[in-house]
């Protein structure tokens, strides 16, 4: 593991409504490799993150995948009513049948992938809603037996290339009648995009719901359950749609009342 970790008490500060809904957020505040960039960009977008939730009226409670010794599920889904999993490093290939990583794979730690879709079965399970970003929508791909692409080999529109930044905006389009849709209001958006990771075989229990100019899957959600939606790219990366952002966090939140609202 690397020696670098983001400081959880950034995120545990901010004003929040006391009556919001408790919702978990899974991310890993370190990983193998963690060099200053990724550890810049880890503690931005997790900031990012909580602040979305707490302004639409939630309350976020971090649980860290990288920790030495992890929550239990039971802990974590305690008294939550929406769960949150974020972006990090690459998905271990040999949880959906890929043995050897490409040369430009980082970050692989089995045991937060593990964990994470334990977590994530779990909140299906529940019925709990559950928005899933970057990362996280690759691990609930491979949580329903999907698979990933564990390169995508070219740059652009999906990343930066060499020397430029790695956060670039690129046009998604929306399935009609789908939830990410309904949210956004619109069946075309420019996101902020920075993976080279994405989903291949669809697991089947979930259904597409975004894809990419180039045929790449950008969302997916669950078919079944009430309220599981994965998307591949950032509302919490800060050049991100301030306005897209309020609509996809305050989606969850607004969803999560619904969950609290029917426990009282």
């Amino acid at each position: 593991m690397s020696d670098l970790a983001v400081d959880p008490a950034v995120f545990e500060q901010g004003e929040e409504d006391a009556t919001g809904p408790l919702i978990p957020v899974v991310v890993s505040l370190t990983f193998p490799g963690m060099g200053e960039v990724s550890h810049q960009l880890m503690s931005d977008f997790t900031r990012i993150a909580f602040e979305a939730v707490r302004e639409a009226g939630g309350r976020p409670r971090l649980v860290n995948s990288s920790a030495p010794t992890f929550q239990p599920a039971d802990e974590v889904f305690a008294r939550a009513e929406g769960i949150l999993f974020l972006g990090g490093g690459d998905v271990d290939g040999a949880l959906y049948g890929v043995e050897e990583l490409p040369a430009n794979s980082y970050g692989v730690d089995r045991r937060a992938d593990d964990y994470c879709i334990d977590l994530l079965r779990e909140s299906v399970a529940r019925d709990l809603p559950t928005l899933a970003i970057c990362r996280g929508s690759q691990l609930l791909n491979v949580a329903f037996g999907g698979t990933l692409i564990p390169d995508i080999e070219e740059f652009g529109p999906h990343r930066g290339g060499p020397g430029s930044p790695m956060f670039l905006d690129e046009e998604v389009v929306l399935e009609s009648g789908s939830e990410i849709a309904r949210i956004l209001g619109r069946e075309k958006v420019t996101v902020r995009s920075g993976h080279h990771q994405a989903v291949a075989e669809v697991g089947s229990e979930l259904r597409v719901t975004a894809r990419a100019h180039d045929g790449v899957v950008e969302g997916t959600e669950h078919r079944t359950a009430s309220w599981v939606i994965g998307i591949q790219w950032h509302p919490e990366e800060p050049e991100a749609d301030v306005s897209d952002r309020r609509r996809v966090f305050g989606a969850l939140v607004e969803r999560a009342r619904t969950v609290a609202a029917s426990e009282h």
